[in-house]
This record gives structure tokens, sequence and C-alpha cells, in this order.
């Protein structure tokens, strides 16, 4: 069995498809894990949503922004943006099952055996702050989890937007703990020493404050024993970043949306081998949807 990491799709089914003929994906022999953001921005969010639930256990995902940001807009909780493209899952005649299916995708995925790393390797859309062990981080992930699962899960999407608060500390409660658990899962980049997140740093490393650090470069991070797979960052592949601050960190966003390339990541006993396709990009930076 071969398992494959594989960047943020938003809605680029074509791309995708194109990929998984790439790797020789076999359904019945493999497994892919998806690092968040299936919907949104691109132009085949439906189809993307159905052919990755009709994988069944041969694919595993977890929750991104924009996966979450559908879920909300469906629910009521916020309106959509000028350049949300998932219109095709909200009008589908499918949609409450696809939007059921979502909502009870992880925050976090872990696989104790998998690959050469003692200590397995770890899945998220973003990041996790500084002062979160794997342990913290599971706990962390299981609460949204179960809010999002629950009966009472309007509350939860209800409660996700905005900023703050801004540092991580077990004693936070209701809609602020949902809200920074979330904010680390599916927005994170940058933070400073102490862990304050600075959420509307969005470019690669080298334009942020000189008082700010990507997550994984914070000194003595509590999750630096971990080897994480994620996504949600497009321009950190163009960053020259020293090697040391990369150990035990794989970014796989490598910006299919906006005309980069789809990347693919063995985890399995070929760890390591990557493998990208161009993009025709359904997006432009700054300038929004690509006619």
């Amino acid at each position: 069995m071969a398992v494959y990491a594989i960047g943020d799709i938003q809605g680029c089914f074509g791309e995708l498809m194109t990929l998984l003929a790439r790797i020789q994906f076999e359904p019945n022999r493999d497994q892919l894990w998806l690092v968040g953001d299936l919907v949104n921005r691109g132009p085949q969010s439906l189809e993307v949503l159905r052919y990755v639930r009709s994988l069944g256990t041969s694919a595993v995902t977890v929750l991104g922004n924009h996966d979450l940001h559908l879920l909300a807009v469906a629910g009521g909780h916020t309106a959509t943006r000028h350049d949300d493209t998932f219109h095709d899952v909200l009008n589908a005649p499918d949609r409450d099952e696809l939007l059921d299916w979502l909502r009870h995708q992880p925050l976090l995925h872990h696989d104790n055996h998998l690959g050469v790393a003692a200590h397995g390797i770890t899945m998220v859309h973003a990041g996790l702050p500084p002062q979160w062990d794997l342990a913290t981080a599971q706990a962390c992930a299981v609460e949204i989890e179960n809010a999002l699962r629950g009966a009472h899960y309007h509350h939860y999407l209800a409660a996700i937007y905005g900023n703050g608060p801004f540092q991580w500390s077990n004693t936070l409660t209701g809609n602020e703990r949902w809200r920074f658990i979330t904010n680390c899962f599916t927005r994170l980049r940058y933070c400073d020493e102490q862990g304050r997140l600075a959420l509307t740093n969005k470019g690669a490393p080298g334009t942020q404050a000189s008082s700010l650090l990507p997550w994984f470069a914070v000194p003595n991070r509590a999750s630096a024993n971990l080897e994480i797979v994620f996504g949600h960052w497009s321009t950190l592949h163009h960053a020259k970043l020293d090697a040391r601050l990369m150990q035990g960190v794989h970014p796989i966003d490598t910006g299919c949306v906006w005309g980069g390339t789809l990347t693919s990541l063995r985890l399995d006993g070929k760890q390591g081998e990557r493998i990208s396709i161009p993009c025709a990009g359904a997006q432009e930076p700054g300038r929004g949807i690509i006619n």
C-alpha cells in the first residue's frame, strides 16, 4: 500500500485527477491524506467532495478554513464572499449528505506507525501553536470535532469568525476557546516567540514583522519531535528557508488554485518522494477569478 499526502485542492478537480493518474493511485490498494481546503476558489468543489467521499477509508482528510467557511455559509452563519466558488455544492441535490460528511471530518490526523519517524506522522491543515505537544493538540482537536459533529453544531459555526483570542491558555472557555483552537488548526502561519497568533500576516517568510516567526520556527516548540504534514500556506514553497527550520515539517500547499502546482508527498516506504503537476490556476492573486 502506498500512502500519499496531497496539498490544498480547493475545487481543482481536473488537476486532482491528473495528479492521481500520475502517481498511479488505486483506491483499493492505496490511501490519500488530504490536508484540507477541499473546496472553494476553484471551479469544481462539488466534484471534489463527491469523489473524496466516494473513496471511503481510502482517503483521510482534515478540515481547512475554506471547508469550515462552506459549512458556516450553508448554515446561514455568514454571507458568501465575492471570491467564493462553492455555489455548486450549495445548490446540489446531495448537498445535505455532502455537508454532513464534511462536518464529520477531523481537525488532526495522526498515525503512530506510518513512515520511518519514531512518532509517526501528524497531519493538520495549517499549524500548531508552540505550546501544544501532540497530546494537547489531539485533545483540542477532539473538542472541536465533538462540537462540529454534535446536535448543536450551529453554535460552533456561529462562533468561529474572528482573530482573537491571540494566546493559548488552558483556562480559555466557550466561544473563545473554540475560536483559538480553530484558528490554529486552520489559519495559523505566524506567531511570536510567546505563541501569540498573528493571523493577518499571510506572506512568505521575510515579509512579516521582525517580531514574528513561522509557527514551526519558534524556539522550543512543544511539537518539535513530530513529523507534521500541512497545507494552507501557498507562498511558503517559494521561500528559501534554512533546512534546519524545516526538519520535521512538510508543507505541501504549492498554490494549485493560483496557477502553481498540485503536489503529492509519499508517506510510506518511499517517504519524501514529491510529485507535482502544473496547474492552470482558477484565481489570480489580488484580482480574483480567472474567466
